[in-house]
């Protein structure tokens, strides 16, 4: 597996965001931040931002064509959301949009998005959380702007320094930092401008909970749900959902613990979404997946029956795929069968070596490669396997 193993990094590589992507990222929201808490006409009403979405997750991928990369900023406040409907909420932070992203900006129902020629931005406003939360909320633990890889000890707890961690490496949490008990915070409520209410939301929940589950896979978590990702955009491009974080949501629940690799992360959690939720393709029905932080929200809410069963049947057949590459005994059939899941971007054995693997694997771009032409795609009609 070691063998394989230099290819999927090759892979990774090639879908995460990029450097220049994760700068223009790191520009747009700090900007956004910085003017934020310096503009006058907010300054009694903002008490703090902070990082979430699959940026923060570590669960981004390269975004496709034209697509920018994106980034979503929860705005804590002091508004109390039993004397201020979602409405008027929003409409507070008019003025600041117009002032320094003017035609640039769109009122959603839950958040102001914002399209930049190089980045796209989400932020999202919350109402006043109890006192004890706004003094964790203003903590580095939860402002950092570092993403989960970037930081693998971090923890949401009052000591916790963002200045600390100058070579992430060789950075280990101290007796004291290990012994601390993270904080138990309250969901922040959102407004709903299409329902007229504040709806509960728990991002640093969903944040913490992958990094446990990130740690029980041996650190393989986040690429498999990022390799996922890019399959899902790659091969289910006639179905809008799910997409995001309800398809990462059930990754996480289908993903296997101590897995060794990302190969083995990847095939596990197609399989067991195969076996977990076939009853729910014989009956013509859609999962209920609780939201980590909310259990009261359904994270696959949108999806209809019909998406859902065009979803399950293509994990179904990918699923077999994934496991004919996993057993395969030479590397050269090994990598055919990821690039038909993955695309041209998963690295072909070297054509010149029918183990391709014997010496060692090579990378994509240190030449012996052949890229594929063609993209394999399953027929409409039935699966590779009927």
């Amino acid at each position: 597996m070691k063998k394989i193993d230099s290819y999927f990094n090759d892979f990774l590589s090639e879908i995460r965001l990029t450097k220049s992507q994760r700068a223009d990222l790191i520009f747009g929201h700090t900007t956004l931040r910085d003017r934020l808490m310096a503009f006058e006409e907010l300054k009694d009403i903002v008490i703090t931002t902070f990082l979430q979405g699959s940026y923060r997750r570590s669960t981004a991928v390269r975004p496709l064509g034209e697509k920018r990369a994106d980034v979503d900023i929860i705005i804590v406040t002091n508004l109390d959301r039993n004397k201020i409907n979602p409405h008027d909420a929003l409409n507070l932070f008019i003025p600041f949009v117009e002032k320094y992203y003017k035609g640039k900006y769109i009122l959603q129902g839950r958040s102001i998005g914002i399209e930049m020629s190089y980045v796209d931005l989400d932020i999202v406003v919350t109402s006043a959380p109890s006192e004890i939360d706004t003094e964790a909320l203003k903590s580095q633990s939860v402002t950092t702007d570092k993403m989960l890889e970037d930081i693998p000890n971090w923890r949401l707890i009052k000591s916790w320094r963002d200045s600390a961690i100058d070579d992430i490496s060789s950075y280990r949490l101290t007796e004291s930092e290990l012994n601390e008990a993270e904080w138990k915070l309250e969901p922040l409520h959102i407004p709903d401008r299409d329902a007229g209410q504040w709806e509960e939301t728990h991002p640093l929940e969903q944040i913490r909970w992958t990094r446990e589950k990130n740690r029980n896979t041996n650190g393989h978590y986040v690429n498999v749900v990022k390799a996922l990702k890019w399959w899902r955009t790659l091969r289910l491009v006639n179905i809008k959902y799910p997409k995001g974080y309800p398809i990462e949501h059930m990754i996480g629940d289908c993903c296997n613990d101590n897995i060794s690799s990302v190969a083995e992360g990847v095939c596990s959690a197609l399989e067991n979404i195969v076996t977990s939720y076939k009853v729910y393709r014989t009956t013509n029905t859609v999962p209920n997946l609780p939201d980590r932080g909310v259990p009261s929200h359904n994270v696959w809410k949108r999806i209809s029956s019909n998406e859902f069963n065009t979803f399950y049947d293509k994990v179904a057949y990918y699923a077999k795929i994934a496991r004919e590459a996993l057993d395969a005994e030479t590397i050269k059939k090994q990598t055919q069968n990821w690039r038909e899941i993955f695309g041209d971007k998963f690295p072909s054995a070297p054509v010149d070596d029918s183990d391709g693997g014997n010496n060692g694997g090579s990378s994509p771009k240190g030449g012996g490669f052949t890229e594929r032409t063609k993209v394999t795609s399953p027929p409409l009609g039935g699966g590779r396997f009927a």
